[in-house]
């Protein structure tokens, strides 16, 4: 049985380092590039939807404190002993095999993509994989332990986040000018903007580095006083992360004008930028200077090339401690799921002496090594938000809805405000961004999903004759 070790310091540091993994430094370009000055607005859409969303969460989580997450919510919501319940919560199991190395995948590509900046982008497409896949190894061993020397390491690595997110901001304010960044924001604003595929294709960015705020709840068997410090922990990373994303934006927007950074990523504009580092960039690397280590370049302008290579060492301590959060939490799900009978018992087992679930860790880290190799980070970032969206987000939405009708607020620990508002609003932003993924990451997920529905079908099938047989038998 697991135990419970992490109090609320580390269950926030966990979800942190989770949220701030490469994430936002490789999807600001991205988001300047489709809505160009409202480039604000994304961070800030990205940041309300994960608040609302925590309130589920939190209600979910401090009700069900148990390792696995949404498994456990989802089974709970649509009936554990009923068919509903087992089949979304075996999807969502399913799923995670899948889009949890995904995330893993796309933090390891991003460390390998800022990696390159230390040999100025010279590194062979081989020696980029092979960095992405010895990343994902270290991180394994790492995690090869007792809880209570995870917790410490988790500790370490965020002293090392905020140290970077730090640096980065103390830059912008020091050279930079927040108050042209933020007129340019308000200059910009354009209601049709707001409302255009573009702006949703930008949130998909933004809410792909929020992504992590409840990485607590994959480990609710392990946090003490669970009731109180899950929710504490998700609401405060939430605003924490926002809060350093948008001085962030503000600082690098106030060295680096946005016009620059999205004229890069149009190739016909380059003879637009006015910035001559970014210029130079441009003309050995085209816009690969901005996608893979914008910030490198960035911390070059302010303090030089010799600061510029110590900040990139940082930021790769970032991708590692979102790479550590990311595997320590999912490889709580099927071990969960399998414990309770409703997945494949191999992934049931925990470590003889160290009490964690190794074989889970093992498999999801194999397949996330696998993935490293195949995949660029374009391809995962949508594809790592369509895989949950239907079945984790707005599936144990609706499960709270059916909850609350069977229990009313009876053993619910934490109470969202205003319910039913912040459910109803969750879903409708969640099948905003899922909209926005596009046809062919969508077309990735029915194809996830109808193949999960038949595993499931065709197990509860197998288990039904193997009953049958023993009855018959005896």
């Amino acid at each position: 049985m697991l135990k419970r070790k992490l109090g609320l310091f580390q269950a926030t540091v966990l979800n942190m380092i989770d949220m701030v993994g490469i994430g936002p430094f490789v999807t600001m370009p991205l988001v300047i590039a489709y809505i160009g000055g409202m480039y604000l607005y994304a961070w800030l859409a990205g940041a309300l939807l994960c608040m609302v969303d925590a309130m589920i969460w939190s209600e979910l989580g401090a009700a069900y404190p148990m390792a696995g997450g949404s498994y456990q919510f989802l089974r709970e919501g649509y009936g554990k002993e009923k068919t509903a319940g087992r089949l979304m919560s075996f999807l969502y199991v399913w799923q995670t095999i899948i889009q949890a190395p995904l995330v893993a995948a796309s933090a390891a590509i991003g460390f390998a993509g800022y990696f390159a900046y230390l040999f100025h982008g010279s590194l062979a497409t081989w020696q980029v994989k092979l960095v992405s896949a010895s990343v994902i190894v270290l991180i394994t061993i790492l995690l090869y332990r007792k809880i209570e020397s995870i917790g410490k390491i988790g500790v370490l690595l965020w002293a090392g986040v905020i140290a970077t997110m730090g640096w980065i901001i103390f830059g912008g304010i020091q050279h930079g000018n927040f108050t042209a960044s933020i007129s340019s924001v308000l200059e910009n604003t354009s209601l049709n903007t707001l409302l255009s595929f573009g702006f949703g294709q930008a949130c998909v960015k933004t809410i792909y580095s929020y992504l992590g705020y409840y990485n607590v709840c994959h480990l609710g068997g392990e946090i003490t006083n669970p009731q109180k410090n899950i929710p504490k922990s998700m609401f405060i990373s939430v605003v924490g992360i926002a809060i350093l994303y948008l001085l962030m934006n503000l600082s690098i927007t106030g060295v680096f004008s946005w016009q620059d950074l999205q004229h890069i990523q149009l190739d016909k504009e380059y003879a637009k930028i006015n910035d001559p580092l970014l210029m130079q960039y441009v003309s050995s690397t085209g816009s690969q200077c901005v996608e893979k280590y914008m910030v490198s370049v960035y911390i070059e302008k302010l303090y030089g090339s010799t600061a510029a290579v110590v900040a990139t060492i940082m930021i790769l301590w970032v991708a590692l401690a979102s790479l550590f959060a990311v595997l320590l939490g999912y490889s709580r799900v099927p071990y969960a799921a399998a414990v309770n009978g409703d997945f494949f018992i191999i992934f049931a087992r925990l470590h003889p002496t160290k009490n964690f679930p190794y074989v889970s860790l093992l498999i999801l880290s194999g397949i996330a090594l696998i993935f490293s190799l195949l995949f660029r980070m374009s391809e995962v970032i949508s594809g790592i938000l369509a895989m949950r969206i239907i079945v984790q987000f707005i599936g144990q939405a609706i499960g709270l809805v059916m909850i609350r009708r069977r229990k009313q607020t009876i053993d619910l620990p934490y109470k969202m405000p205003l319910y039913p508002l912040p459910v109803m609003l969750a879903i409708l932003m969640w099948l905003f961004i899922f909209y926005a993924t596009g046809s062919a990451v969508i077309g990735m997920f029915l194809t996830v999903a109808g193949s999960g529905i038949a595993v499931f079908f065709l197990k509860k099938r197998w288990e039904a004759k193997k009953e049958s047989a023993t009855k018959t038998n005896a």
